[in-house]
């Protein structure tokens, strides 16, 4: 008689310690998953200053009687969902586990190891990773090991690359069993599932085949599929099923409910539930949430060169998004809770695509699971950042079980869209001249070169996606155009940056110097001051360039470059508060040239496809490319994105193809542009207003351009206007532009002349009403920059950081605020105001 599965998490009872501690005595654990920072902490130890985790041995141990009523017919596995990194697992002083790659989990049949009237022994050693990567640098000194961001031995251990430090985050070297254990006893378990469909090109229709693989016996199976409502759409029962370890099942559904990104139709789930029985008795099931979806990569020849953009469900989507690294140095520590506020924040900042890089982990399931629920679009990366990666063939063998567990994992996940091979090691043989000839096809001879690393992402890890998954294109790289130069703009994504890094072009280049798809860009910014002063402890070190905030800024060549930008575009400023805020500035100034300047290119046959800024988040406090601090403060760059990726959007601009040369000498004029932006499956009908404002003055130096009845073309961009301003006749003006629906503003849009620093801010005319509660109505007498208030915890704004010129008040409404009549108005400040109202 089969056994029903039971699985209980390993999660308390454990301890540890360290190799290196005098005592050596064994100190409380407070959960499993952890890694070895969290416990010290736990403990009341100083895990960064006064302990040395990144050198030392740990170990984990915990005792415990897990089979005192086990049936003699059943098996007993211990599950390792992941070991950070170099582990090996005792069982009652017998090695049952040598692991490492902390991406892997392992199943550990346990059964003929277990003492059944007495607790059993469970220890995890783990070694260092950072002395390991040495060691193994040494000892295959026949490969260039070369890195960027830590050390180089770093490309030899298959570890979250980020934990060797990168140019926005510390060196933490973390050891532990950093997902959860498990203990399993049963007679047959379910080992694998895989849901492989096809939507038909009417969408009207999904036929599939669920293909699953079983170890033990079990005779019958059952499949059924549900809407999210509960109603079961397909059911299945198979039997005779006792000597085989695979089975399929097909089925078929009409008129699916399908999973669309956000903003273009509704996230459909359907549950999948597989069981096997004995008679009826379950032994085991296995349920998931997916969600059926056509997705294609549309790389087309053009004008443009090739194209690069995604299709779902026969629709062209721009992806305009951010890019995700791990939002805290100890994965362990983040909640599904945190992860969810971390996403749901981009669905409000109407983004749809994020990009899990590759220097950090592929994501926890609640972290795909939210994705799948929001409707946001995922680029994934298999897990090499920055380097040139060796290639011997035990390596090899640990990332192709690497890559099978992360495809075989996510493969139910409509969200995910694309998987790229590793993050701009391309750039790393072209800027090392390692060998790379497009045309040399044979995989094994890239092994005898000196860029071995190509043989696992044109070879390896494609072959295992396509015989792995389904539906889900591959890409071999980011950025990568096809065996041109990684940075072509005609081919392939590009990561843009010659601003900030590379020539430090001018942002207001951004537009120009764009690919077919902008994987990578940014523009770093200080974060918000309650961050800054919530880990700056000693007040003498609040200050812009104190060694305190330095720390906190991993990039290279920060603080010069922060000044080159600062000293381009904008008047000096002094004070902290005021060094936070124009850095912040900065950064939403650059993005807005960005975002704008790109997705107008969707309209001019796709020749941009999407915009994924770096980055969305931070793995701790600190001054970084990231448009949301680590407290989930936004910056103001945050509110930048979603204006500009509103489904209708309105944007005005110059032409500023000389702001590299004017040398503080105006050109004679200057060719403007108004459009507007539709990402909306149906033509749209709005009235345009331009008008001329005086940047000193606050009057209209011309009439208004009025355009009524405008047809705003379905998924695409409408050109409405153009025009020349005259700049050495006409005084300095601020374009405003908006989009009116019913008489109702729904977009603005604001081109000011450029470089700011050459204009005058003084006496603006702010006024703020706040006669209602969580509403503060804004108005001007001249035009006025950037005007922000303060972020608070727990409170949404409607925007932020907003321009705002005289006979357009804007109002922002505070979710939170209400009903409350003492909250009065924010702290606020705006471009040339000398401290806080």
């Amino acid at each position: 008689m089969g056994v029903t599965s039971t699985t209980r998490e390993l999660s308390s009872g454990w301890t540890f310690k360290r190799t290196d501690e005098e005592d050596g005595d064994w100190k409380h654990v407070q959960r499993v998953p952890t890694v070895v920072h969290l416990d010290l902490m736990d403990n009341g130890l100083n895990s960064l200053m006064h302990s040395r985790p990144a050198v030392s041995q740990i170990h984990f141990s915990t005792a415990t009687s897990w089979t005192s009523n086990v049936p003699n017919d059943a098996s007993v596995y211990l599950i390792f969902e992941g070991l950070d990194t170099f582990a090996s697992v005792r069982l009652n002083k017998t090695v049952i586990l040598e692991s490492e790659n902390m991406f892997l989990s392992h199943r550990v049949n346990i059964t003929r190891f277990l003492t059944r009237d007495a607790p059993n022994e469970l220890v995890i050693d783990f070694d260092s990773a950072l002395l390991r990567g040495r060691a193994l640098e040494k000892e295959h000194s026949e490969h260039r090991f070369i890195a960027h961001n830590g050390e180089s031995g770093r490309v030899a251990v298959r570890k979250a690359q980020y934990h060797w430090g990168w140019d926005w985050g510390p060196v933490l070297m973390t050891a532990g069993p950093w997902r959860p254990v498990r203990l399993q006893i049963c007679s047959a378990h379910i080992e694998d599932v895989w849901i492989k469909y096809d939507v038909h090109q009417d969408l009207e229709k999904v036929t599939g085949t669920v293909h699953v693989h079983v170890q033990g016996e079990c005779n019958r199976a059952r499949l059924s599929i549900r809407l999210s409502s509960g109603q079961t759409v397909f059911s299945q029962t198979v039997d005779d099923l006792a000597s085989q370890a695979s089975f399929s099942i097909d089925f078929s559904l009409d008129h699916p409910e399908l999973w669309y990104p956000a903003g273009y139709g509704q996230q459909a789930l359907y549950s999948v539930t597989v069981e096997v029985l004995e008679g009826d008795t379950t032994l085991d099931d296995w349920t998931r949430k997916t969600g059926f979806r056509r997705n294609e990569l549309v790389q087309k020849e053009d004008r443009h060169g090739v194209s690069f953009y995604f299709r779902i469900n026969n629709i062209d989507v721009f992806c305009g998004g951010s890019c995700w690294i791990p939002s805290d140095n100890f994965i362990p520590r983040i909640s599904p809770a945190r992860y969810r506020q971390w996403l749901q924040l981009m669905v409000d900042g109407n983004q749809i695509m994020t990009r899990v890089w590759g220097g950090g982990i592929y994501e926890e399931d609640c972290f795909y699971d939210t994705c799948d629920e929001l409707g946001i679009l995922v680029w994934q990366d298999f897990m090499f950042a920055c380097g040139s990666y060796p290639a011997w063939p035990a390596l090899l063998e640990s990332v192709a079980e690497e890559a099978k567990q992360a495809v075989h994992r996510l493969r139910h996940h409509p969200s995910v869209i694309l998987y790229a091979g590793n993050n701009e090691d391309y750039q790393f043989q072209e800027g090392y001249n390692l060998d790379y000839d497009y045309s040399n096809k044979n995989p094994d001879s890239w092994l005898k070169g000196s860029f071995p690393a190509r043989y696992i992402y044109e070879h390896l890890l494609p072959s295992i996606v396509s015989g792995e998954s389904h539906g889900v294109p591959y890409w071999p790289g980011s950025p990568f155009s096809n065996g041109k130069h990684s940075a072509d703009p005609k081919v392939g994504d590009i990561h843009q940056w010659d601003v900030w890094h590379g020539t430090q072009e001018h942002y207001q280049t951004f537009d120009r110097i764009g690919g077919r798809f902008n994987s990578e860009f940014g523009m770093e910014a200080f974060p918000a001051m309650s961050t800054i002063r919530d880990f700056v402890t000693n007040p003498s070190e609040l200050a812009s360039h104190s060694r305190t905030l330095d720390f906190h800024n991993k990039a290279d060549g920060h603080a010069r470059r922060i000044a080159l930008y600062l000293a381009d575009n904008f008047p000096a400023m002094t004070g902290l508060e005021s060094h936070v805020y124009i850095t912040q500035l900065l950064q939403s100034e650059a993005i807005t040239f960005a975002y704008r300047g790109w997705r107008r290119q969707w309209g001019d046959g796709r020749r941009c496809g999407g915009a994924l800024v770096w980055q969305l988040n931070d793995c701790w406090p600190g001054t970084s490319w990231a448009i949301v601090d680590n407290f989930l403060r936004k910056k103001p760059a945050f509110y930048t994105i979603s204006r500009t990726m509103q489904p209708l959007a309105i944007g005005v601009q110059r032409d500023y193809s000389d702001v590299t040369v004017c040398h503080a000498r105006p050109s004679q004029s200057s060719p403007y542009a108004l459009w507007v932006t539709n990402s909306l499956m149906k033509d749209a009908y709005a009235k345009v207003e331009l008008r001329f404002v005086s940047v000193a003055t606050g009057q209209d130096i011309r009439a208004p351009v009025v355009k009524d009845g405008c047809v705003l073309v379905a998924n695409g961009t409408t050109e409405i206007l153009s025009g020349t301003i005259a700049n050495t006749r006409e005084e300095p003006c601020v374009l405003t532009a908006r989009l009116l629906v019913n008489d109702k503003c729904i977009s603005r849009d604001a081109d000011w002349p450029q470089p700011l620093k050459y204009l005058s801010f003084a006496k603006r005319g702010v006024l703020i009403d706040a006669s209602e509660p969580g509403r503060y109505k804004v108005t001007v007498e001249r035009p006025t920059k950037r005007l922000m208030f303060d972020e608070r915890d727990g409170v949404e704004p409607s925007d932020n950081c907003i321009d705002v010129v005289p006979g357009d008040p804007q109002t922002i409404e505070y979710k939170g605020l209400e009903t409350d009549m003492r909250a009065g108005v924010p702290k606020y400040r705006y471009l040339g105001s000398d401290e806080h109202q």
